[in-house]
């Protein structure tokens, strides 16, 4: 194989990892392929893996790999893995280099050892990470880029946003076991107040987890459950009703949920760590409220008694994360990928140092 080299050197062809958007696909690909296609001179490719395997572009982005290497039946995860070792051998042989988004910080649970291998076989051929706050570790056997997360505010403002509902807690998303909607639910429970509610709102993992909610707030008339996954419409409805958004994830890191929240215009109850810290610095204390240990009922109370007195029509500064920043830091960050790759002239771009 030869380099995949562009027709011209400015332009900059970026093949992604995920493939072309559907209803259901997470927002923030989307509105990094379109802030990324807007910086001129650049293509991106959204992904299949006969345009993956046989086309020519210069970079190769990935996301969460362990998608390229699973599959719904042993067959077509051992298909995948296979197409995956071919995927990653074409990378090196043409010098591509493959620039990762760290959206977590550890290997997914439950993987097969297989499946492991050939993900750390990605992590070491990665040039370059892009961390999304200053809490994910540097790796420092390879180049690195901080771009924040961007917001959502332009993609929900196609939709109408409805008002507030006093004393309306909601949690929204994915219902799995590490997202502690079940701790919120037991602490709910002990929240003062008949004029309070909860509705916690996302498709569970497991019947056993949906199960285990619905027994939950089956003794308390204020918890309403909605089992389902949501589209936007929907989601922009939960947030939008309530006062205060309670994420009491056990793990938490990167998460798009609190963004969502803020660009709807929504404080947020999360738990106490350095990435929620210095989000709260960046946008304001009112809007980033923290809790420490388990989530109690007295947290929920005090975070509830702070979001009444934002104007319901407030929202935060987010600023920040605008999305046409993030589109021209990716592109540089993978102009530098190439050029550490390739040893030579980046497309569009300097010569490396050697």
């Amino acid at each position: 194989m030869t380099d995949a080299a562009p027709e011209h050197a400015s332009r900059l062809v970026v093949q992604q990892s995920f493939p072309r958007p559907r209803p259901t696909t997470n927002p923030y690909l989307v509105m990094l392929r379109d802030a990324v296609g807007a910086v001129p001179g650049v293509e991106v490719r959204t992904f299949d893996w006969k345009g993956a395997l046989l086309g020519r572009y210069d970079v190769f982005h990935v996301h969460w790999p362990e998608i390229l290497v699973s599959g719904q039946s042993p067959l077509k995860a051992l298909v995948r893995q296979a197409l995956t070792v071919a995927l990653v051998t074409k990378l090196r042989l043409t010098r591509t280099p493959i620039v990762r988004t760290e959206h977590n910080l550890e290997l997914p649970s439950g993987i097969s050892r297989r499946e492991r291998v050939l993900l750390r076989w990605i992590e070491r051929r990665t040039a370059l990470w892009v961390r999304l706050n200053d809490e994910t570790p540097e790796h420092a056997d390879a180049l690195g880029a901080l771009i924040p997360h961007g917001h959502y505010v332009d993609w929900f403002a196609r939709w109408p946003w409805p008002s507030r509902e006093a004393g309306r807690v909601s949690y929204f998303g994915f219902i799995r076991r590490y997202k502690g909607v079940d701790g919120l639910v037991r602490a709910f429970r002990d929240v003062r107040g008949d004029d309070r509610r909860l509705h916690a709102a996302g498709k569970p993992s497991t019947p056993e987890l949906a199960h285990g909610l619905e027994q939950l707030a089956a003794d308390d008339p204020r918890v309403s459950l909605d089992l389902r996954f949501l589209d936007d419409e929907d989601l922009i409805d939960v947030v939008r009703r309530a006062e205060l958004v309670v994420l009491p994830y056990r793990e938490m890191h990167n998460s798009g949920g609190v963004l969502t929240a803020l660009s709807l215009g929504r404080p947020v109850l999360v738990p106490a760590n350095e990435v929620n810290a210095r989000l709260a610095d960046e946008v304001g204390a009112d809007w980033v409220r923290q809790y420490a240990d388990e989530l109690g009922p007295d947290d929920v109370e005090h975070a509830l008694d702070a979001a009444s007195r934002l104007d319901d029509d407030a929202r935060p500064d987010l600023s920040a994360r605008d999305w046409d920043r993030a589109g021209e830091a990716h592109v540089a960050a993978y102009r530098r990928a190439i050029a550490a790759t390739r040893g030579r002239r980046a497309v569009g771009g300097r010569r490396a140092r050697p």
